[in-house]
């Protein structure tokens, strides 16, 4: 039996887990709010609030940098041109398409970091793997087919591909493993923020003051925190249940938009996201078995 030291941080870790989770499963509803969806032009709307996003989580994460630990390697250079790609693609996705789209297409990166763990790090493809990737594509499938000759399609490539970038992330992640983890989460945003910013600057979108407030929230409370509150709990559970609660976060994320601002979800956009859900689950699942053997 557990004593009553351990379950308290037991319960502790999983608070922080789920309160990360939540916390990121708010960028559709900041994203979707009327201010910032009335910030044009549209074209440029996803670039200019992924810049200032990153802006203001790198500044609210260096203070927990270990700069006594910083070391500048090659590995740094796929994991932050990851990251910019993934940030641009999937705030410009939310802008394009439907909360619920854009961020079950972006979890797709669990699979992609599967395979390319498979292609660059030689690691072995297992059997569940590849069942769990079987739904996905299902789910990718499905969603794309639906949205293929309607105003919705841009935004569903760009949410295809923030999940591709996002696998880059995880995939480098892995590979930088030893190093300080709040330095290389800053370190992705100042670079994101930087790639985009000429662009930024040289269009016409100006965030007015409400709008700078909701970005500035977006880059604070459902970017920076998020990632402090989790990477304290993992002090406290295991790595493959700290893995799971998080699939909370493409269940949350399209319901909050709907409950706040009345965004419905299409259909194939239900049947194909419940699909990519479900890959998700199986993926994470320790222990899961294929009949006939395999992991």
């Amino acid at each position: 039996m557990l004593d009553d030291s351990t379950t308290r941080s037991i319960s502790r870790g999983r608070l922080l887990v789920v309160a990360a989770a939540l916390l990121w499963s708010t960028s559709g509803v900041i994203v979707k709010s009327p201010p910032l969806q009335q910030l044009m032009p549209q074209s440029e709307r996803g670039p200019t609030i992924a810049c200032y996003r990153a802006a203001a989580a790198a500044i609210c994460l260096l203070p927990f940098v270990s700069y006594g630990r910083i070391r500048f390697r090659a590995a740094l250079i796929p994991l932050v041109c990851s990251f910019a790609a993934m940030n641009w693609l999937f705030i410009s996705a939310m802008t394009y398409t439907t909360a619920a789209a854009a961020i079950f297409l972006q979890y797709t990166s669990t699979f992609w970091a599967s395979l390319f763990g498979v292609v660059f790090l030689k690691e072995p493809l297992e059997r569940r793997n590849l069942v769990a990737l079987g739904f996905a594509l299902a789910g990718i499938s499905w969603i794309v087919a639906a949205d293929w000759n309607n105003e919705r399609f841009w935004g569903t490539l760009m949410g295809l591909g923030s999940g591709f970038a996002y696998g880059g992330v995880v995939v480098s992640l892995r590979v930088l493993r030893e190093e300080n983890g709040p330095w290389l989460i800053a370190l992705c945003h100042v670079v994101s923020c930087g790639v985009l910013l000429p662009w930024v600057l040289s269009g016409s979108a100006v965030p007015d003051g409400t709008q700078w407030s909701m970005i500035i929230l977006l880059g604070v409370m459902q970017m920076a925190i998020p990632y402090v509150l989790f990477s304290r709990g993992l002090r406290y559970i295991p790595i493959q249940e700290a893995a799971l609660i998080p699939l909370f976060e493409p269940i949350c994320n399209p319901l909050w938009v709907w409950l706040v601002w009345n965004e419905s979800i299409p259909g194939p956009t239900l049947v194909g996201g419940g699909m990519i859900a479900a890959g998700l689950f199986l993926r994470s699942m320790r222990g899961w078995k294929v009949r006939g053997g395999g992991q």
